[in-house]
């Protein structure tokens, strides 16, 4: 062999295959390295180069491996001088290759083989018969039966002790929304609202909004609902034989659609609160129907309220999540602001087995973060192959529930019985 033939050699078996780094190589044999190079990013993140690696690309983070933990402390203060000190600390990535079964590595794998990441808590059911993202969930009161819907254009019953299907009510269009008071069941449709007496079992059609319902709430025997054209309806409880809900008016003020209703008796009396696409909460008066107050402190779409204690809760695609409280001059002002790494979807509120608040953020990327207030300390992580974009509550067994944009409904338990957040 010449003196220009080694050299080329040299240079071809001296390199890393970029197919085999990609985990697609098929040659075998192949004439570049199946191993990193010295001068590559393994040997920098502390892996074995001589180590086999069975054909795949190591899926390892850079942030998880180069960087070590730390706990960061924010500071911000509030309306009244006070300090609020929050601690924040790293969490393990879920394996991306595990959630599809192909990581090679088991229990070696410095990254989680789990939907969660927490101690306290388990998940005891998965109930995969929707087919899409799931948009409600929801118990029936003094039941044990459990609704969900979704945008594959069902309502599931499900019993919630066994976990069985009980029955599929398909409406042939998405299921954008889902709430139960009382008796009834309310899901919303594109234009409509379909009403059902679990008593009765008799069936109402509430007609006038415009586009998909995307929130409902209920409140003073009144349901709100708001809609894409960004105008929330509202319907009166009726003695009318023909229709038990009678058109109460309609609240105008928001430019585009409306996402997220909430009704509080705490934060403000008599108080309904709508975040919407238009970037801005809107309050308004259950009384009169008239909007009171326009909050405009997000910067992306307002995508969830939560009203706990005396505090409205704010979340955004902005990727924050701010504290309200009424000031005494009876306006609302954020006293804290809390920065997730990326947008945020939802909010849901319980307490732990000892009783402490617990905050769940879920958030683009397929996590849930779990802050214990009021220091949001981080106490677990959810994971899932979507989004999660529904919360559900079962009081009795400490049990609460997730849906996601697979369609999968999962169940978690609490180790020891939590108390439910109030409103």
């Amino acid at each position: 062999m010449d003196t220009k033939s080694v050299k080329m050699n040299k240079e071809i078996y001296g390199k890393t295959c970029i197919y085999w780094r990609a985990g697609r190589c098929n040659r075998n044999p192949c004439k570049f390295m199946h191993a990193e190079t010295p001068s590559t990013h393994t040997s920098y993140l502390g892996i074995n180069a001589k180590s086999k690696i069975c054909g795949k690309k190591h899926h390892s983070s850079y942030k998880i491996i180069s960087k070590s933990k730390k706990t960061l402390v924010q500071k911000s203060e509030d309306r009244d001088g006070t300090n609020v000190v929050v601690s924040k600390k790293s969490s393990r990535t879920i394996c991306k290759y595990w959630t599809n079964n192909r990581c090679l590595y088991g229990e070696q794998c410095i990254n989680l083989h789990s939907w969660f990441q927490s101690d306290e808590f388990s998940t005891i059911a998965e109930l995969h018969q929707h087919k899409k993202a799931i948009t409600g969930i929801t118990l029936l009161t003094g039941t044990n039966k459990l609704y969900s819907g979704s945008t594959d254009g069902t309502v599931r019953i499900w019993d919630c002790h066994t976990g069985q299907s009980l029955k599929v009510i398909n409406f042939g269009t998405e299921v954008n929304s889902l709430i139960s008071e009382g008796p009834w069941i309310f899901v919303g449709l594109k234009n409509a609202i379909k009403a059902f007496n679990t008593k009765t079992n008799l069936e109402y059609t509430l007609d006038g909004p415009k586009g998909r319902i995307l929130h409902m709430a209920v409140g003073n025997d009144i349901l709100f609902a708001g809609a894409e054209d960004g105008v929330i309806t509202a319907w009166r409880e009726s003695s009318e034989t023909k229709s038990p809900f009678e058109l109460a008016g309609s609240l105008i003020g928001h430019t585009e659609s409306v996402v997220c209703l909430i009704v509080s008796l705490n934060v403000g009396w008599n108080m309904l609160y709508s975040g919407s696409m238009d970037q801005s909460i809107k309050v308004w008066n259950i009384d009169t129907l008239q909007c009171t107050m326009t909050l405009n402190e997000h910067t992306g779409v307002v995508t969830s309220l939560l009203c706990w204690e005396k505090y409205l809760f704010s979340s955004s695609s902005d990727g924050t999540i701010k504290i309200w409280a009424m000031t005494e001059v009876g306006t609302l002002a954020v006293v804290y602001t809390h920065n997730e790494q990326s947008g945020i979807i939802s909010l849901f509120g319980m307490h732990d087995a000892n009783g402490k608040p617990i905050l769940f953020s879920s958030c683009t990327g397929n996590l849930v973060c779990m802050y214990e207030l009021p220091s949001f300390s981080e106490r677990g992580r959810l994971f899932a192959k979507k989004d999660i974009t529904s919360f559900g509550l079962v009081a009795d067994g400490g049990l609460f529930l997730t849906g996601d944009g697979t369609g999968l409904l999962r169940v978690w338990k609490w180790n020891e019985l939590p108390k439910v957040a109030s409103n």
